[in-house]
């Protein structure tokens, strides 16, 4: 029995290592779309994302990238993704599910965030108003707890109003689940919250993961041990979350410290990447797709996964190049 237990729970973190924890259970129908910064799950009948889910960091919160403001349609969604014009004139806001001020750590995410894959219809005072200031609230979160898990979108439903061309969706209410697999204290905590402007505390729309679940359809977390999942989505403790009502001042908590000339490649630009000895245009792109497709590299050894890249190429690079 022991030997058995011993085996499972190899393989569970096995599985860990190749799965992302922050990734709901996925259905037959859904379709898949992995960038740099986030993966969702695009839902063609409402042109949007049944969920955008990813991992934020402490060191991710302080990054240095500008917002792009470069919307436009997802190229992966190979049916198509909502455009500008189904926006235009609608009195509807283009409203962020994985937000840009969660990916200033990469030009690249930075820039992707703004694909319209990753925006659904919202009221401006509730865009601009209490969704900013969860979002906010989440930056926090990542900073007290070093890293957090997110999946977040608008809850789908039939019968909704649709704007534009391509009839896109406009979901009444929206989501947010977090997860903190950090020790010592593990949690989770949900927020439904309707698309209407607000001035009332975050806590008052907090719920447990099963209630977001339970209203979404969609099973969040499912990589997770069982027995740690029931526990972490079927209970809310709100003294365990920090919350605050004003905007938080994130570089108080911790900096981003990253040796000059240094370069992420979980995180680095096509033009960063090149900038690296041994690494062209044609490298650089492999990098990206490489991360497009497998999500971060997990060492700097993996890095000789990339066609192109040897083992001589790896011991120029490896002073020049982290993973954290």
């Amino acid at each position: 029995m022991k030997r058995i237990i011993r085996i499972l729970t190899i393989l569970f973190f096995v599985t860990l290592v190749f799965a992302q924890i922050e990734l709901p259970r996925p259905k037959p129908e859904d379709v898949i779309i992995r960038h740099v910064g986030y993966t969702l799950s695009y839902n063609e009948t409402h042109e949007q994302a049944n969920w955008v889910a990813y991992e934020l960091t402490l060191e991710e919160v302080n990054g240095i990238f500008e917002r792009t403001n470069d919307f436009r349609p997802d190229p992966m969604v190979k049916t198509g993704s909502a455009t500008l014009a189904d926006y235009r004139g609608s009195g509807y806001d283009r409203g962020h599910l994985a937000p840009a001020g969660d990916m200033k750590w990469s030009a690249i995410a930075m820039s992707e965030s703004f694909y319209m894959s990753n925006m659904s219809p919202q009221r401006p005072s509730f865009n601009r108003g209490i969704w900013k200031r969860l979002e906010e609230q989440v930056r926090k979160l990542a900073v007290d707890n070093k890293s957090v898990y997110i999946a977040t979108g608008g809850v789908l439903i039939p019968g909704l109003i649709r704007i534009g061309p391509n009839q896109v969706s406009v979901p009444e209410k929206f989501y947010k689940v977090i997860l903190d697999y950090q020790e010592p204290e593990l949690k989770g905590i949900g927020f439904i919250l309707p698309n209407k402007g607000s001035k009332e505390p975050l806590q008052n729309y907090a719920v447990t993961i099963d209630k977001v679940e339970s209203v979404t359809g969609i099973d969040f977390f499912y990589a997770l041990p069982d027995e740690i999942e029931e526990e972490i989505e079927s209970k809310i403790n709100l003294s365990k979350w920090s919350f605050s009502r004003t905007k938080t001042s994130y570089k108080q908590y911790s900096k981003r410290e990253q040796p000059v000339g240094i370069v992420n490649i979980n995180y680095a630009s096509k033009e960063e990447l090149m900038a690296l000895k041994g690494i062209g245009p044609v490298l650089a792109e492999r990098i990206i797709q490489y991360r497009r497709a497998n999500g971060k590299f997990r060492s700097v050894e993996e890095l000789i996964k990339v066609k192109g890249i040897g083992s001589k190429t790896l011991e120029k690079l490896r002073p020049y190049i982290n993973v954290r």
